[in-house]
């Protein structure tokens, strides 16, 4: 329950970092899972990082063997995918040998899931996948180190994950993906980290926005109109159904809404924890403003792996402002730096810790690979008055 709560925690405000290409949130899972099993076996810091670059790696790898096909057809990646990434990971730590392994894939097979009929309605289910993606992958690798069995072929098997949830005969489909060059060629590490908590393909348009905004010195009221050139492939997560992107009936709607994120981030200036607030998806001058952002489906933009995005800004004078964001903010090819990163942690951190017990955990963190039981980094998680 503690790596279904914390993964869950980490994900509900779409703050977690993302595998481009797959879409899998493979961080928040995977850091709460080793945490957890950490607390009651005390592991050393190393032997974390590795099954958390273990669980990150294979949830990528099979995340990418399809690549956009399970968003198509409603299901959230990291439901499906993280899964197997977190039994492998509680696998490692529980000293699972190979067969052990690929049993606990097998079982871990039948409770990986990911429905997203809560787009429909804006209710909150989506960031629960990443919890029990947490939970289900410790509950499996538990149970086959118990001796329980489970199917080796719950990827490529004639019922297996892949032909049971992409039934159309001419899906692509390329297994060669979750093996070639392993050791060697780190698929995780094509990750993105978030300035903004928003869907990923989202940031890039935050980016142009917010750099044209300061640039330009543009009001909310200066403005005719938005036009964003996007992937087909995003059309149907962020930029359609219309009417749900220009009036979200909630914060996980307007999360996911090209034209409202535009707007706010425009009349806010800023994107960040506090965003999407009921005051904000109520005001009147956002959700005017988002009625004019628009979009239309660019045959040149990249499709998943790569984040791109541009505004073209026509102000009332007749001025238009262009601006062009190649890789998100965040992405290897644009990474945040040291000191943007840590201004994310404390402005997430702030509500719940001062300023030095903040200090004391991020050093913790940094010197994690040289602790002897991670279960430390655990303890400063809560404020000082709590382990008094």
């Amino acid at each position: 329950m503690a790596a279904f709560a914390n993964a869950a925690f980490a994900q509900a405000l779409e703050f977690d970092d993302t595998h481009n290409e797959s879409i899998v949130h493979m961080s928040s899972p995977a850091v709460a899972a080793a945490l957890a099993l950490s607390e009651g076996r005390h592991f050393s810091g190393r032997d974390v990082i590795v099954a958390i670059a273990l669980a990150n790696e294979i949830s990528s790898r099979v995340g990418v063997v399809a690549t956009g096909q399970f968003h198509r057809r409603g299901f959230h990646p990291t439901g499906l995918f993280a899964p197997f990434g977190i039994t492998y990971l509680a696998g490692k730590l529980l000293g699972s040998d190979a067969s052990t392994l690929a049993r606990g894939a097998g079982i871990c097979g039948s409770v990986a899931a990911g429905l997203l009929e809560c787009w429909v309605d804006g209710t909150q289910s989506k960031f629960l996948h990443s919890g029990f993606a947490a939970q289900s992958g410790i509950s499996a690798a538990t149970l086959a180190h118990a001796g329980v069995t489970g199917p080796p072929t719950v990827l490529e098997g004639r019922f297996g994950l892949f032909a049971s949830h992409l039934q159309h005969p001419e899906t692509r489909r390329d297994f060669s993906r979750v093996t070639g060059n392993l050791g060697s060629r780190w698929e995780s590490r094509n990750a993105s980290f978030k300035p903004y908590p928003a869907a990923h393909v989202l940031h890039p348009y935050v980016d142009a926005l917010l750099r044209a905004r300061e640039q330009h010195h543009i009001a909310p009221g200066d403005v005719a109109h938005i036009e964003c050139p996007v992937a087909e492939f995003n059309v149907s997560i962020v930029c359609e159904p219309i009417a749900e992107k220009l009036a979200p009936s909630s914060d996980s709607h307007a999360r996911i809404s090209l034209q409202y994120t535009i707007a706010e981030a425009l009349h806010e200036g800023r994107l960040g924890k506090t965003a999407y607030s009921e005051r904000n998806l109520s005001n009147p001058a956002i959700l005017e403003l988002a009625q004019r952002v628009r979009y239309f489906v660019d045959p040149e933009y990249p499709g998943p792996g790569r984040f791109k995005g541009a505004v073209r800004i026509t102000l009332h004078d007749g001025r238009v402002i262009e601006e062009t964001q190649e890789h998100n903010l965040g992405s290897p090819e644009n990474p945040m730096s040291g000191e943007q990163i840590r201004a994310k942690f404390d402005e997430n951190a702030s509500g719940v810790l001062s300023r030095s017990e903040r200090n004391r955990l991020a050093d913790e963190i940094d010197r994690l690979e040289q602790q002897d039981d991670a279960s430390a980094i655990v303890e400063w998680t809560m404020p000082l008055m709590r382990k008094m």
